[in-house]
């Protein structure tokens, strides 16, 4: 079942499910979503002329990927074929009864920016900020501004609660993110990991 409008209050009400700062909730919640706003931190995929990531090295992602901040009244400019991790404002706690789909808002889908390229679920037990993964499937660059709402989180209950949700009882990769993070997919098991 997915939650409406009235279940997702009550459950913020509650305080299961957690969407904080949800400063203006009366535009924020939807029929049966919440919008959530673009953050200040981004990551920028450098073009360079390496051969290839090795998803299973550290140091090739991290030498691949820039941090870059937006200061107050400043914009992200995202051009056509660009890739970066964006966040989301708000930091989320999905309960374990909860799964959480990020989608993409309609009206920026229409200015051909997309929100997620694969990852678009929180599993029961997230928590933390959400990294965005950001395209511009356009022919023109589009304007991003911190405080903007970029995407939406729509909420479907579990036939019963996760006995295993997302935390670090798993050792989840990502719990607790406070901004965009890069792939960490060399702490997966096929790589050598523990994941």
């Amino acid at each position: 079942m997915i939650l409406s409008d009235a279940d997702i209050l009550r459950r913020l009400e509650e305080g299961d499910l957690v969407v904080e700062p949800l400063d203006d909730p009366d535009i924020q919640i939807q029929p049966a979503s919440i919008d959530l706003r673009l953050g200040r931190e981004f990551l920028e995929f450098q073009r360079t002329n390496i051969p290839c990531i090795h998803p299973n090295s550290e140091q090739e992602v991290d030498e691949y990927v820039d941090s870059t901040h937006v200061e107050e009244g400043e914009e992200f400019i995202l051009h056509p074929g660009d890739f970066v991790l964006g966040t989301t404002h708000e930091r989320v706690e999905i309960p374990p009864d909860l799964i959480a789909h990020v989608e993409g808002r309609s009206s920026l889908g229409r200015l051909a920016i997309v929100v997620h390229a694969t990852a678009g679920l929180c599993d029961p037990g997230f928590e933390g900020k959400i990294t965005l993964e950001l395209s511009n499937l356009g022919t023109a660059p589009v304007a991003l501004t911190p405080g903007m709402r970029i995407s939406q989180l729509t909420f479907t209950e579990l036939k019963s609660p996760a006995d295993r949700p997302y935390g670090k009882e798993r050792g989840s990769k990502y719990q607790d993110q406070k901004g965009p993070q890069a792939s960490k997919i060399q702490g997966d098991r096929e790589f050598g990991g523990d994941q």
